[in-house]
């Protein structure tokens, strides 16, 4: 009998052991391996670039984008330029700019206006050249604007800020224009080299060709520099002569582009001011002034600013003293709001 029960305990004991292990098979099974997450690493989006036409000038207007033209070849900006070189703003930007062939471009700050006014196409980016213009004399009669009356002076730029400037500040000093004094309008070339040669005793010029008459000729002198005869006539405003302008259909289809140039075109006149030896290199790498030495010494005269946005503004009342002494030099009105880039 006790064998009889012991086997019975035996073979419920081995029941019970083989349900615990198929319990136990089936409790693994159940349970789902651990899936393990990738990895993903982070990245840092990147700015897409935009292709720009970008319209600059030789001289002071274009000497600040200089070290932007060098690092576009050397693929270090976000942009990628594509630039046209003028001298004459009237036929070697104007034209592009209405024909859509330039997005960006350098223009004295009074063609803006007039370009504004007449197509309502662009708009300001930036201000980026003050006062330049500088009256030489090779000789010791003139200390004053009034010292001009009755003498021949050599000028350049006709219907440019530089036109409207002088009859301003004469007027402002008691002359006429038209009859107190004889104004001859010749290129920027005829003028240096005639001033330079000693062929003529008065010219008007702005830097850096007035650098360069006084390093060729050192009987030449700096008799007025009109950003001070424009303080002491007393006239509101910054004499401001240069400045950037953008297509208003290229600023509303490429905001961020614009965005990235004002960044690198701030950046590019910052280091030709604070680098002129380098500066004037790349200045005469760029055909913007025939001269690294002339550019050199010329970076300190020229008067390179950046300026932009909200503080754009401060470029009316400057136009309010064009518009007062001739309402032509700006297009016959003072430029609203909505010329001013200001996103």
């Amino acid at each position: 009998m006790k064998k009889k029960l012991l086997a019975l305990g035996l073979t419920v004991a081995l029941a019970l052991g083989l349900v615990a292990c198929a319990s136990n098979t089936d409790n693994q099974e159940s349970t789902p391996p651990a899936e393990t997450t990738p990895v993903v690493e982070s990245e840092t989006p990147t700015l897409e670039g935009t292709d720009i036409n970008l319209g600059l000038l030789n001289g002071p207007t274009g000497m600040g984008a200089a070290k932007l033209l060098s690092d576009n070849d050397a693929g270090e900006t976000v942009n990628h330029y594509t630039v046209t070189m003028g001298s004459d703003p009237s036929t070697d930007i104007v034209p592009k700019m209405n024909s859509g062939e330039l997005d960006i471009a350098a223009l004295p700050t009074n063609v803006a206006a007039n370009l504004y006014n007449k197509t309502g196409n662009i708009q300001l980016l930036a201000l980026n050249t003050l006062g330049v213009l500088h009256i030489l004399e090779n000789g010791d009669t003139v200390h004053s604007l009034a010292d001009l009356s009755g003498k021949t002076i050599y000028a350049i730029n006709q219907g440019t800020n530089t036109e409207f400037v002088l009859d301003y500040l004469l007027t402002q000093n008691g002359l006429d224009p038209d009859t107190d004094v004889d104004i001859q309008w010749k290129t920027s070339e005829e003028v240096t080299s005639l001033m330079a040669s000693g062929e003529i005793d008065l010219c008007m010029l702005p830097v850096p060709a007035a650098t360069t008459v006084l390093m060729q000729n050192s009987d030449v002198r700096d008799a007025i520099d009109l950003s001070d005869a424009w303080t002491e006539s007393g006239a509101s405003g910054t004499f401001t002569m240069g400045c950037v302008v953008v297509r208003t259909e290229f600023a509303q289809e490429h905001p961020e582009a614009v965005e990235a140039f004002l960044t690198e075109y701030e950046a590019s006149i910052n280091y030709i001011k604070d680098n002129p030896e380098e500066g004037g290199q790349l200045i005469e790498q760029y055909g913007i002034v025939p001269k690294a030495a002339i550019a050199t010494a010329a970076i300190p005269q020229a008067n390179m600013i950046f300026t932009a946005v909200e503080d754009l503004k401060s470029i009316s009342s400057y136009y309010e003293v064009l518009f007062a002494a001739d309402p032509t030099s700006i297009g016959g009105s003072i430029p609203d709001d909505a010329f001013y880039y200001i996103p």
